[in-house]
């Protein structure tokens, strides 16, 4: 796997620890769990590792962020407002185009309650003021960001917001965060708001007036949309609605475990069927299955499976939904703050400590392609799932 252009730097490193900020200690990049590698044969390691170098990996959705070591230290560190990005971790991670969606909800620099307009754009400036004092990690603003970041050993970072609560009423917001770089967003997390419905909800309205407006906005500024956390209605609305394709970047198969996090095939099949892509979530307890139960890396190919034989491997990706640190740590620390008790409702399940194969950014893709070219998969749909399909709906759905 190709090295990317990293040279040590860490987060922040241009201001002075106790004085310019709180320190807090840090989950470790590298090694904080066992280390996994799917298994496989040194000519099928050769195949993978020859996949990494040559092909683009896209990363649909992911929070590159490092968490402190004790989970409950996380809201503290998040009222901060100041979170650390793992660049070493990164530069593990065979990835040259990630969708990063930052503190997004948890972010509750000035409410207990998150999604406030000043918090989002808090967070991006931080992050962003952090990201402009190194060279391994750039914003990418153009399909040409996207492109150069593989010959240059580099990560294109897309900023995404994953929901469109912050903007409240105000439709022009969402000109503003596209001004500010963000180029992807949800239309509701799991509880709703002026657009639609969240997928906690027992009733689903749908796509509201509101939400056909910023439907609108977003296909015209050139900003991808996507509806992982919407309620069913609210998705299928919203895809009908579009006059894009949409980005479902983060999400599974509600026939393999029932639970209103996942996507119903009625949905999956809507979204692809309007040239949209299916990215497939790996958060700690989403993408379980009844044959694989302790969710690992197996339980999320096989909604992998699913998704494909369901609505074809041209619209499916890989958006995991890892971050560096304790994850399942993190759940219990948010439970309530992101709905995350009736994301899970639906199935009892064992919890485990974290997702064996998947724990974090920097593993995440090179065992994906391990586990494709073990089960024999070709080279062709490699490259889809984990690039070239996502790039294709970045290119239809971003301003040229």
């Amino acid at each position: 796997m190709s090295k990317k252009r990293y040279n040590g730097y860490r987060s922040f490193q241009y201001l002075e620890p106790g004085t310019d900020y709180k320190v807090f200690k840090l989950s470790k990049e590298v090694g904080r769990v066992p280390p996994y590698v799917v298994p496989v044969t040194p000519e099928e390691e050769r195949t993978v590792q020859e996949i990494l170098d040559n092909y683009i990996v896209v990363s649909v959705h992911e929070h590159i962020k490092v968490m402190p070591e004790n989970p409950a230290e996380i809201m503290e560190y998040n009222h901060c407002g100041r979170n650390w990005t793992g660049y070493e971790g990164m530069s593990l991670s065979g990835v040259d185009v990630v969708i990063d969606n930052f503190m997004n909800g948890s972010a509750v620099i000035t409410s207990h309650s998150g999604w406030k307009w000043m918090d989002i754009i808090h967070d991006l400036g931080i992050r962003f003021s952090d990201f402009a004092h190194q060279d391994m990690i750039y914003r990418a603003e153009t399909l040409d960001d996207l492109l150069r970041a593989k010959g240059e050993g580099r990560i294109a970072l897309v900023p995404c917001i994953e929901s469109a609560t912050p903007i409240e009423n105000e439709v022009d917001r969402v000109d503003v965060l596209y001004g500010l770089g963000v180029r992807m967003m949800g239309i509701t997390y799991s509880e709703s708001n002026g657009l639609g419905s969240g997928l906690k909800e027992a009733r689903d309205g749908g796509l509201t007036r509101f939400g056909q407006k910023v439907v609108r906005r977003m296909n015209k500024l050139g900003m991808t949309i996507d509806v992982s956390h919407c309620g069913d209605r609210t998705s299928l609305d919203t895809i009908e609605y579009s006059e894009k394709p949409i980005l479902m970047s983060h999400v599974g198969a509600r026939a393999l475990w029932n639970t209103s996090r996942l996507k119903p095939d009625e949905v999956l099949k809507a979204c692809a069927e309007k040239g949209g892509v299916i990215g497939i979530e790996a958060a700690p307890h989403t993408t379980l299955t009844h044959k694989h139960p302790l969710h690992s890396i197996d339980s999320v190919m096989e909604h992998f499976e699913y998704i494909a034989n369901l609505v074809g491997i041209d619209h499916v990706a890989f958006g995991p939904d890892t971050h560096f640190g304790d994850h399942v740590g993190l759940h219990r620390a948010l439970r309530s703050l992101m709905s995350i008790g009736e994301s899970h409702a639906g199935e009892t399940f064992e919890e485990v400590d974290y997702v064996k194969g998947l724990e974090n950014p920097g593993e995440c893709f090179p065992n994906i392609v391990r586990w494709l070219v073990k089960h024999g998969y070709s080279r062709e749909d490699i490259t889809k799932v984990i690039g070239a399909n996502a790039m294709r709906v970045l290119r239809e759905t971003w301003a040229r």
